[in-house]
């Protein structure tokens, strides 16, 4: 065991891997690259990100689940679609037993956006539109079983609408198909937040608890008529088995990562807001996101079917 204690004293002597399960360039990517510099800091190695995108987000804890080492020296952003798709379909990992969680993060900002020459300029015009049309209405997420695409059908569930899907690997790939009129409207984090800026998306509304500081004027699911917020928030872990030590020294780098005012200020760039958890709040907090969202899915008829 002697080699083992040295071995986690010693920890880190070469770069980390830390694997962001969506593609490049996207709010996830430049927000979590700020997160993993300023973190390699205090560890005093580089911590390299690698982007491993698809399944909304879970290819990439899949595979580090599956083949990663529990050594620290690979760790992956976790989305909430790693809890959720479990619930949904058969997949290869178990969130209650293949992670060693480390520490929770922060949280998104998501909004609906259509082209700025749409003929919806409110929330409303869709879904009059959705009503005269059913299922003609298209939205753009980053992937089945997100929280975009689950949120858009509890949204469309309350409203009575259909809406219909179209499932992308990230933000790049959402911007460009609302850009170029493929789908009606996006449904994504703040990935569309130049162009929204630039004039040339519509802000709809954002899902977040108050309106963001910097859209004033889009409303929120709750001032729109429902009574949501969703922010999938997120956190870092490793595969099953770490040492509690290397844990412990991750924890203590991603901790003092958030509380640095340029990656504060990165985060609110994209209306992210640092939201701490440590290694056991994070445990618990699975558990707790696990059984509400085991509620919303079967509510709206997404449930895995038995066998």
């Amino acid at each position: 065991m002697f080699g083992g204690a040295a071995r986690a004293q010693d920890y880190p002597t070469k770069p980390i891997t830390l694997i962001v399960p969506w593609p490049a360039g996207g709010s996830t990517d430049i927000s979590m690259r700020a997160i993993a510099d300023a973190a390699s800091k205090h560890l005093g190695q580089p911590i390299a990100v690698d982007n491993k995108g698809g399944g909304g987000g879970t290819v990439g804890p899949a595979t580090m689940a599956a083949a990663a080492k529990p050594d620290g020296y690979t760790i992956s952003q976790i989305p909430i679609t790693v809890f959720r798709l479990p619930l949904m379909q058969d997949v290869s990992w178990n969130p209650d037993k293949d992670f060693s969680y480390i520490i929770h993060l922060t949280g998104y900002t998501f909004g609906i956006t259509t082209n700025a020459e749409s003929q919806f300029k409110t929330w409303k015009d869709v879904v009059d539109f959705a009503k005269a049309n059913p299922g003609k209405v298209t939205y753009a997420t980053p992937g089945t079983g997100t929280s975009l695409h689950v949120g858009m059908e509890q949204i469309a569930a309350m409203a009575g609408i259909k809406l219909t899907q179209v499932p992308f690997k990230g933000g790049a790939e959402t911007n460009a198909a609302v850009l170029g009129n493929h789908t009606m409207l996006q449904a994504d984090s703040t990935g569309w937040r130049p162009l929204v800026d630039a004039g040339k998306l519509r802000l709809l509304m954002v899902w977040t608890d108050k309106r963001s500081p910097n859209f004033p004027d889009a409303p929120t699911l709750k001032e729109s008529g429902y009574p949501m917020v969703y922010d999938s928030p997120f956190g870092i872990a490793g595969p099953k088995g770490m040492d509690p030590k290397i844990v412990a020294k991750l924890h203590d780098a991603f901790k003092k990562a958030i509380e640095d005012p340029a990656v504060i200020a990165t985060l609110a760039k994209y209306d992210m807001v640092p939201n701490y958890k440590n290694t056991e709040d994070y445990k618990k907090f699975v558990v707790e996101v696990t059984n509400s969202e085991r509620k919303v899915i079967e509510g709206i008829g997404l449930g895995k079917k038995p066998n």
